[in-house]
C-alpha cells in the first residue's frame, strides 16, 4: 500500500477558524482573514472540535494518492459517500499482468498461501484467455465492416477488456485520487481507524490519518475511533482493547503522549 497526501486546502486551520467565526462577527471576510493566525487559528478549532462543532470542517479539504490497495477495499471505501474518486478503470486498462493484494492471514500460512497464489495464476489464465478469444471474435467483425486494422484493434481489444475483467478476483490491486473534506475524514477515521474495521481499510485509514494530522493537527487532535474520545459505540461488539486502540492512533499522530 502506498498512501500520499498530494494536496489540500491552503492553510486548513485558517479556513476552517474563519468560516466559523463569520457566522457570529458583522466584520467582512477579508477583515476576519486578516486577524487570524496560526496561533489563535489553531484555539478556535481546538475549541470547535470539543464543542463537536464540525459543519465549518466541510471547507477543508485533502487529496491522497494511493495505491496498491484491493478491489474489494474499493468496495469498501465507495460506501462514504461524501467524497471524490478517480478510479484506474479495468475497463480501459488491460489486466494481463495483474498485480493483487494477499492478506496478511493467508500471507503467513504458507500451505494457504499456496492454493491462493494458484488461484491468482488460474484467474490471470483465464482472464488473459477470454481477453484473447473476445479480441479476435470483434476484430473480425469490424474487419468486416471494412474498419481499418489498426482502430479494430483498439476498438476489440477494449470490448474484450471490458467483458473479460468479469473474472477478475476482488484481490486485483487498483490506484485511486480521493478527497475529502475535513469533516468526511473525522467520520471516515471514526469508522475505519477502529479496530473492528476490515485490516486493509483500516491501514489505509490510520495512513491517511497520519498525513492530515501533520498537516492540521488541530482539526484532527480528536479524530480516531469513538474510544479515542470517550466510550466505544461498538457496545457488546466492543474489542475491549480501547487503551491499546488510543495508544496506537496517538502515535500515529505524532503526539507520543502516554495514555
Amino acid at each position: 500500500m502506498k498512501v500520499k497526501l498530494i494536496n489540500y486546502s491552503n492553510h486548513p486551520e485558517h479556513i476552517v477558524a474563519c468560516a466559523a467565526k463569520l457566522c457570529y462577527s458583522a466584520s467582512g471576510i477579508d477583515s476576519l482573514l486578516e486577524k487570524i493566525d496560526d496561533q489563535n487559528a489553531s484555539e478556535f478549532v481546538d475549541m470547535l472540535v470539543e464543542m463537536g462543532h464540525e459543519s465549518p470542517m466541510e471547507h477543508a479539504f485533502f487529496t491522497f494518492a494511493i495505491e496498491g490497495v484491493s478491489r474489494s477495499l474499493l468496495a469498501q471505501i465507495t460506501r462514504h459517500r461524501i467524497a471524490s474518486f478517480s478510479v484506474q478503470s479495468q475497463r480501459y486498462v488491460n489486466g494481463k499482468n495483474f498485480d493483487f493484494v494477499v492478506p496478511p492471514e493467508i500471507e503467513n500460512d504458507e500451505q494457504i498461501k499456496e492454493i491462493f497464489l494458484n488461484a491468482m495464476e488460474k484467474d490471470l489464465k483465464y482472464y488473459n484467455k477470454i481477453t484473447e478469444m473476445l479480441k479476435n471474435k470483434h476484430k473480425q467483425k469490424f474487419l468486416k465492416l471494412g474498419m481499418d486494422e489498426k482502430l479494430a484493434e483498439r476498438k476489440a481489444e477494449k470490448m474484450s477488456i471490458e467483458d473479460a475483467r468479469f473474472v477478475l478476483p476482488n484481490a486485483c490491486s487498483t490506484k485511486m485520487i480521493l478527497t475529502m473534506n475535513a469533516r468526511s475524514l473525522l467520520n471516515f477515521f471514526r469508522l475505519r481507524c477502529c479496530n473492528r474495521a476490515q485490516w486493509e481499510i483500516n491501514q489505509l485509514a490510520c495512513e491517511m490519518l497520519s498525513l492530515v494530522a501533520e498537516v492540521a493537527p488541530s482539526i484532527f487532535k480528536n479524530a480516531g475511533p469513538s474510544c479515542v474520545g470517550g466510550a466505544c459505540s461498538e457496545g457488546r461488539m466492543s474489542c475491549q482493547k480501547a487503551s491499546e486502540v488510543r495508544e496506537k492512533i496517538e502515535k500515529i499522530k505524532g503526539k507520543r503522549r502516554n495514555i
